[in-house]
């Protein structure tokens, strides 16, 4: 029963999940670009986040297929069917479709989005002569570059806390569950 019933499998995503999420958004992130020169720690970031994206993205969906059934034999069915229980709608469903939704806007739109205007400002540092977070004035094609990174970025930003959010809200749902 254990190794072919999907709850271990259920439980270690949800801990892969929220373990990697905190520990990018609080510790790694924050500690590499206070320890990093900018063009080294931009250059890991740019590696990174389509991994921590496409695992931030696969997690809730692999969390929907393993979800467990109700013991109750008649409470939620397991797998998808279990997620799409109308019992389950905003206890479920919602926070890990947020999830996903969340992990998706930045895998496919706003992470390569942003990776391009780095790209670009990099381009645009070598015609000014001059760094893109150096101290202004700044040419208006350096300007306008800025503040698109500096847009997409709290966009990205604020996916990352969505999926964060959408997470705990869910491990507080699977918590009840364990009782």
């Amino acid at each position: 029963m254990g190794f072919f019933s999907p709850a271990p499998y259920h439980i270690l995503s949800y801990g892969t999940l929220l373990g990697t999420t905190v520990f990018h958004t609080f510790l790694s992130a924050p500690l590499a670009s206070h320890t990093l020169p900018r063009p080294h720690f931009s250059a890991l970031m740019a590696r990174l986040f389509p991994l921590y994206f496409t695992l931030q993205t696969a997690l809730p969906a692999v969390l929907a297929l393993t979800y467990p059934a109700s013991k109750n034999p008649f409470g939620s069915p397991a797998g998808l069917a279990g997620v799409l229980n109308r019992a389950n709608r905003w206890t479920v469903l919602a926070p890990l479709a947020g999830a996903f939704l969340c992990a998706v806007g930045n895998l496919a739109v706003v992470g390569p989005r942003t990776t391009r205007v780095m790209e670009e400002r990099r381009g645009q540092e070598q015609k000014d002569g001059k760094n893109a977070y150096d101290k202004p004035p700044h040419s208006v094609e350096m300007a306008a570059l800025n503040r698109r990174f500096s847009m997409l970025h709290g966009i990205s930003s604020l996916l990352n806390l969505g999926s964060l959010v959408a997470a705990v809200a869910y491990g507080v749902t699977l918590s009840t569950r364990l009782t």
